[in-house]
């Protein structure tokens, strides 16, 4: 069993939509595949994956360094005790080699990339849903009886959106945010910090009206102030019950992050823009963030995988809190497995933005505010249509008159 080829394709993100800091028209995603000897089906087995939504794709990474690391290592070196699968932990060294400590950015996301695409593999190899394979290789199988999270398939799920759009308006966000209803979301996140302080309480106060309570509304500054505007923001959403305050300020700054937390008793959620074990610790330490309270949205396709992430559970776990507090940052098929593969609080959607990547393919089925995931083998990216036509362009010998890849 081996690798015989490693390929990475940049995929434009659509739509023209803003947070407080960024417009999204501009950024790409990479679409890695990862070709092996092995046939199910009458096709190769190829691992898909991508390094999360609402970033940039990284071919120079990839393509210069991690992808070369790779192909050059001894295929035994890659694959796990038996040699019926291939071990994300070794597939992370290998392309981790001649790298410094530190530096967790771009890189990050490269490397995870690269190692969920081996996930998706693995559970091809299989033929199961990569949740499936997940929850086996985290030793959490005999754990299910006893772990509410992990005795179904499904998790809850809430809709993100509430970007800013050109010509905004509140009659467009209420649409925006009935259309999810009708989908079968019942909460919601929504931005915050594009507009002035009384236009985005009006917006909250809207999305709350229409959830019909605020535990049902989320909000996300994305890191846009600095302490003194938080803590206005904050002290107007108190009074709102929103169900979390996200992000309120740079996302290493955790000396604010524990300021506002000292004053704002609500909970707070941050750690998207987190990218190792290291920074969340460090998170933990300075950031004033409460077990059982706060909010942790670390997402394995910006922070080095699945094996990264595992420890980051532990990490989290030894110091007090809970997997009950962690939803990944991403709202794509990739998340919904780690969710449900780790038992985890629940994930975030991205009904009709951030294609072709975000949301779930129609396969999954929403029900009751929860999303429970298909029966296809990996992380399912083939039965999502918008993805098809790059998954092809990427991996074309997958295209077989609709063959299950």
């Amino acid at each position: 069993m081996r690798i015989v080829d490693i390929r990475e394709l940049t995929v434009p993100l659509k739509g023209n939509i803003a947070n407080a800091v960024v417009n999204f028209s501009a950024h790409t995603v990479s679409l890695v595949a990862v070709v092996t000897d092995q046939v199910r089906d009458g096709l190769p087995v190829v691992g898909l994956g991508f390094n999360s939504i609402g970033r940039f794709a990284q071919s120079g990474i990839l393509r210069e360094r991690l992808i070369p690391r790779l192909l050059e290592t001894p295929p035994e070196q890659l694959l796990d005790e038996v040699a019926e699968a291939f071990n994300p932990q070794a597939v992370v060294a290998a392309a981790m080699r001649n790298e410094k400590p530190g530096g967790h950015g771009d890189r990050a996301s490269a490397v995870a990339a690269l190692e969920l695409a081996v996930w998706d593999a693995n559970a091809k190899l299989r033929e199961e849903p990569a949740w499936q394979n997940i929850r086996r290789a985290a030793s959490l199988t005999a754990a299910v009886e006893s772990e509410p999270a992990l005795s179904g398939s499904d998790v809850e799920v809430y809709a993100a959106g509430g970007y800013y759009y050109p010509g905004d308006s509140l009659s467009r966000l209420r649409d925006e945010l009935k259309a999810y209803q009708q989908l079968g979301y019942a909460s919601f996140k929504i931005k915050i910090g594009g507009a002035s302080l009384t236009e985005d309480m009006q917006r909250v106060a809207a999305a709350v009206d229409i959830a019909g309570a605020g535990h049902r509304v989320a909000v996300d500054a994305n890191g846009r102030f600095d302490l003194a505007t938080a803590m206005d923001y904050g002290r107007a959403l108190q009074e709102l019950n929103v169900r979390w305050y996200e992000e309120p300020g740079d996302p290493l700054d955790f000396e604010l992050n524990r300021a506002l937390i000292e004053v704002y008793q609500a909970p707070v959620a941050t750690g998207e823009n987190l990218f190792s074990c290291i920074d969340t610790l460090n998170l933990l330490r300075f950031g004033g963030m409460r077990p059982g309270i706060d909010v942790i949205q670390v997402d394995p396709g910006l922070s080095y995988g699945l094996v990264e992430y595992m420890r980051l559970l532990q990490q989290l776990e030894s110091a007090g809190y809970s997997r009950a507090q962690c939803f990944p940052h991403g709202g794509h098929l990739i998340n919904l497995h780690v969710v449900l593969g780790l038992g985890l609080a629940g994930c975030e959607a991205y009904p009709g933005v951030f294609q072709p990547f975000g949301g779930y393919s129609p396969q999954c089925r929403l029900a009751d505010a929860r999303i429970a995931a298909s029966a296809a083998p990996g992380f399912g990216l083939v039965e999502k249509p918008e993805l098809l036509p790059y998954i092809y362009a990427v991996a074309p010998e997958l295209e077989r008159n609709g063959a299950r890849l």
